[in-house]
């Protein structure tokens, strides 16, 4: 399952990252990015919230039993083997962190899942590589802008990255021409004031922006 996971989330390339969203939103929020043509979803454990560990396995349970195989579903922020697990029962299919956890990589493997844990230095990026990782997330990717990402490329063309943070139409392509397999992509894809509101038109309207880039860039490679 792992491999065809991975090929998944290198074809598909865009994951939309859901955060504080639950019931009938999240199931409308989803619905809406999959009819744009975004089949990868991450919900995300609150860390500040006591109840995350029940909460985010009920809305990736929702979503799996809603959308089944054609939306992949995974776990985000996820900081422990706890909540690796909790994710893994309910259906998750990979699992993504802002930092760098061998005890964590490795319960994601041994579950037979895809691990992307996030990084941001060269060290980082090759001590998650090292430790199992699929994917590595950089994180926070625009933080140090597109001449770090190419000035850290050289030596570390082997991994395949992910860019998260800051990540939008103007420059998911750059991205994608450095090489990255994917990126995750929070407030455009997931805003939270067009979910409050309903308009979920715009958020398709995003999404089909978002993945029109990705279908490009398929066929030019």
């Amino acid at each position: 399952m792992k491999l065809e996971m991975n090929d998944f989330i290198e074809k598909n390339k865009v994951i939309a990252i859901c955060r504080g969203t639950y019931g009938e939103k999240l199931i409308n929020l989803v619905s809406a990015l999959n009819d744009g043509g975004v089949k990868l979803v991450e919900v995300t454990f609150d860390q500040g919230d006591p109840e995350c560990l029940t909460k985010t396995p009920k809305a990736i349970a929702s979503l799996v039993k809603e959308f089944g195989n054609e939306v992949k579903i995974g776990a985000g922020t996820v900081l422990s083997i706890e909540q690796v697990e909790a994710a893994h029962q309910v259906g998750a299919e990979y699992i993504i962190s802002p930092n760098t956890n061998s005890s964590v990589i490795k319960r994601t493997k041994e579950l037979d899942m895809v691990s992307m844990p996030g990084a941001l230095t060269p060290s980082e990026i090759i001590s998650a590589n090292e430790a199992g990782a699929d994917f590595v997330k950089v994180f926070p990717v625009r933080a140090l802008g597109i001449g770090y990402i190419k000035d850290i490329l050289g030596p570390i063309n082997h991994i395949k990255l992910v860019a998260t943070a800051g990540v939008t139409p103007d420059n998911l392509q750059d991205y994608l021409d450095l090489g990255f397999s994917g990126a995750g992509i929070s407030g455009y894809l997931t805003d939270k004031r067009l979910i409050d509101t309903g308009d979920f038109a715009t958020i398709t309207k995003h999404a089909l922006e978002m993945m029109s880039i990705v279908r490009e860039n398929n066929v030019s490679n």
